[in-house]
């Protein structure tokens, strides 16, 4: 009898770890971030857009992404916390600098997709 309990303690503590010994899932840019982007940003954020006039940022490429605006960079990869991006879409800048400017707040799946692919590195995939 104590070895099956030993064999179910042993069964249950792998099967609480497993989750966090599982690798979280890579996110893209090309695939997951881009379409957010695309949906709730570039109407502003574009050549020639109010938002690109004001800030500089445009969100049409991962270059003018990762190039950030005239007052600096939006993402510091591997540090969602340090990143400005994050600051605005998660609403923790003045309500001035909120984004999307005076639209629906992004949903915590997409704010959490584009936390997480700053997570991983921020990478152009």
């Amino acid at each position: 009898m104590s070895t099956l309990r030993i064999l179910a303690a042993a069964a249950f503590a792998v099967a609480v770890a497993a989750p966090a010994l599982a690798k979280e899932e890579p996110v893209s840019f090309s695939e997951d971030v881009k379409p957010i982007l695309d949906t709730r940003c570039t109407a502003c954020h574009q050549s020639g857009a109010e938002g690109t006039e004001k800030s500089g940022l445009d969100l049409t490429s991962y270059a003018g992404l990762m190039k950030g605006t005239k007052h600096g960079s939006m993402i510091s990869p591997g540090d969602p916390v340090t990143s400005n991006l994050m600051v605005l879409i998660d609403g923790k800048a003045d309500k001035s600098l909120q984004m999307p400017h005076g639209k629906k707040k992004l949903s915590s799946c997409d704010r959490d997709t584009i936390r997480k692919w700053i997570k991983q590195g921020a990478k152009n995939n």
